[in-house]
């Protein structure tokens, strides 16, 4: 197999068809919550039990919820090309290790674990709720979600430094690029691919390929262009 890099970068569309609602989308956790109350750095210092709370209910929320057809897919693709393939999401849900995704790389962190506010510890909560929860690095109840708020810094990001450098294909599935600049990773790159439901002609305008519709039936044809493109010399 070749050297040739593919980075396939998700967002909230890739999960929405499990169930897991979106914040920006209509019926979406925007309209029951603010970002300042339960995803910034400032509504953490205000009310640190109201975000606590919020992510428990997230989290026992999605052990309900089953990958779809996407995730499987993308599954697939990373377990056929595993050195040529890297799967990075916005999303913080486990829906992409569920199908069986190997290494995926969570920018904004994940809902199944937990951190040590005292000595950084990372550790796995699962779908419970973090209540009494104790490190087991430190013995300390200062503990608190794995999930990246607004106002903090996000460490994963310096797998974006490596996609700007190494990719030659780029895949967007199911995010507006409001938070990433995926319209930047496009232009990077001689092929790319985007997969979303509406259309942004300025963001969009970058991109070889364009599929406006739902996750779940544009993964064949996704998979298909990977795999041609990692198949030919």
């Amino acid at each position: 197999m070749n050297n040739k890099k593919v980075y396939i970068v998700s967002g909230a569309g890739l999960s929405a068809e499990s169930g897991i609602r979106t914040f920006r989308d209509t019926d979406g956790l925007w309209e029951e919550y603010s970002i300042e109350e339960v995803c910034s750095v400032g509504g953490f210092m205000r009310d640190r039990q109201k975000v606590l709370d919020f992510y428990d209910a997230r989290r026992a929320d999605i052990e309900q919820k089953e990958p779809n057809y996407a995730h499987k897919r993308l599954a697939e693709l990373k377990n056929k090309y595993p050195d040529n393939v890297k799967i990075l999401t916005q999303n913080v849900d486990d829906m992409l290790e569920r199908a069986g995704c190997k290494d995926v790389i969570h920018l904004h962190g994940t809902l199944t674990d937990l951190r040590c506010e005292d000595c950084g510890k990372v550790f796995h909560i699962g779908y419970r709720s973090q209540e009494g929860a104790v490190c087991p690095s430190c013995g300390s109840y200062n503990i608190r979600h794995n999930v990246v708020m607004f106002g903090e810094p996000a460490p994963a990001y310096r797998n974006l430094n490596e996609l700007y450098t190494e990719a030659d294909m780029v895949v967007v599935i199911g995010t507006s690029g409001q938070v990433i600049d995926t319209a930047y990773m496009a232009q990077l790159v001689e092929y790319s691919i985007l997969n979303n439901l509406d259309v942004d002609e300025y963001h969009d305008q970058y991109f070889k390929v364009k599929l406006y519709k739902p996750a779940t039936e544009a993964a064949d044809e996704i998979y298909d262009l990977v795999e041609e493109f990692l198949e030919v010399d």
